[in-house]
């Protein structure tokens, strides 16, 4: 691949402020995509945009909650004022709430499914008119291996992420013809600054690399990796697709 092969394109990544979403920024504003950083926690998204400045990586932060329908409709409005036409969308704006499915409220239940999943489909809603007038663009909705498995606690979570998933095939299938290719990636245990609390328990860290064949926790610089392929003319045949990264946990 080129080093700038992206360069004349724009990428919108929500959830740009740490760990995965952060990662996969950097990896297509180093290829040459210009950023716009879409997040809540304003502190964590300037250490993004600074680390974009310092890799001569053009951005700009926008500050939204992907729940609010009003504040997607501003984003999209604002993004388009500053950078023209937007080219990849990187759904990955996401939360979770630990509870067995009897002891969720419905405003917690809510909250993960707005994030998580109607999130994904306000996000998509807006910025596929401009992929569709250029008749090129790139979707990647982040999902999890929670996806593909049910965990105790983990009710609204893992049926979120089978909802992204199912989301992207549609999606894939509705948006083919207009030269858009919609893929997912399904994380396993990553080390992000959500994961740090497993991390530092020596033994749930134990335990849960005892339990990962790969026998690591995976680097966000690898996700960022895959986000950078899945932009390239060698992933331009892969369409509805979900590719996990998850050190063989899967596969068990």
């Amino acid at each position: 691949m080129n080093g700038k092969f992206l360069e004349g394109k724009t990428a919108v990544v929500t959830g740009a402020s740490r760990g995965l979403g952060r990662a996969m920024a950097l990896a297509l504003g180093g290829a040459g995509a210009k950023l716009a950083l879409v997040g809540r926690a304003k502190d964590k998204l300037a250490e993004t945009q600074a680390m974009a400045k310092a890799g001569g990586i053009e951005s700009e932060v926008f500050y939204c909650d992907v729940r609010e329908e009003e504040q997607i409709a501003a984003l999209e409005s604002d993004v388009s004022k500053r950078f023209g036409n937007i080219h990849i969308l990187v759904n990955n704006a996401g939360t979770a709430v630990r509870k067995d499915v009897a002891d969720f409220s419905l405003d917690e239940w809510r909250l993960v499914t707005d994030t998580n999943l109607t999130g994904v489909f306000l996000a998509s809603r807006a910025f596929i008119p401009h992929m569709k007038a250029h008749q090129w663009g790139r979707i990647i909705n982040i999902t999890s291996i929670m996806a593909r498995v049910g965990s105790v606690g983990r009710g609204a979570y893992c049926a979120t992420k089978s909802g992204v998933l199912a989301l992207t095939k549609c999606m894939a299938l509705e948006l083919v013809s207009d030269g858009i290719n919609v893929v997912a990636i399904s994380p396993g245990f990553y080390a992000t600054d959500l994961t740090a609390p497993l991390r530092n328990d020596p033994e749930k860290n134990a335990a849960l690399l005892a339990a990962t064949p790969a026998g690591r926790w995976g680097e966000p610089k690898e996700i960022g990796e895959i986000a950078l392929f899945l932009c390239s003319d060698g992933a331009s045949f892969m369409n509805g697709s979900d590719i996990l990264s998850d050190g063989a946990w899967v596969a068990q």
